[in-house]
């Protein structure tokens, strides 16, 4: 699951271009929204998208579990995971 956390985060690092943040900069259980590494609704379309193309995840903007998803990195890779073993 390691892997996987890691290659999330760089995944919104390359993305959101997020030039000066590493992964080690990104607390995996850290909310992506608001607090933590402080995201908008603008980079949680484009991370969206990038799930989709990446991992052919399709996510609507108004379910609720969508936001849970997108809690942090931690609760998408869960959802990554959960998705391929589908």
């Amino acid at each position: 699951m390691t892997d996987l956390i890691d290659e999330i985060k760089t995944l919104i690092i390359e993305t959101l271009n997020l030039e000066d943040v590493t992964v080690a900069d990104i607390d995996t259980d850290a909310p992506l929204f608001v607090e933590g590494l402080g995201l908008d609704s603008i980079d949680a379309l484009e991370l969206g998208v990038a799930l989709h193309k990446r991992y052919g995840l399709t996510l609507s903007d108004e379910a609720e579990e969508t936001k849970e998803h997108f809690a942090s990195v931690r609760h998408l890779a869960d959802f990554v995971a959960a998705h391929r073993n589908r």
